[in-house]
């Protein structure tokens, strides 16, 4: 396993785990965030590393106080 797809993998538990927490859906995340849900699918399931932009999309869409939230554990 390469660098960039550990980063995928953990940045995708990360997300998963974030987003269960808030209780809200795939769709719903997508939604508030103003991204696709087939963006947040792919982005669960490790197959895509995110934008910066999505980030803090993400972050903020999930009520997270930083980014870091979204990438702790990536070295």
């Amino acid at each position: 396993m390469d660098v960039a797809e550990s980063a995928r993998g953990v940045f995708a538990a990360n997300l998963r785990h974030h987003r269960a927490q808030a209780g809200v859906s795939q769709h719903e995340l997508a939604v508030l965030a103003g991204l696709h849900a087939a963006e947040i699918s792919l982005l669960e399931r490790g197959l895509r590393s995110p934008r910066l932009e999505t980030i803090v999309m993400l972050s903020a869409a999930l009520g997270l106080h930083s980014t870091g939230a979204l990438l702790e554990g990536i070295t």
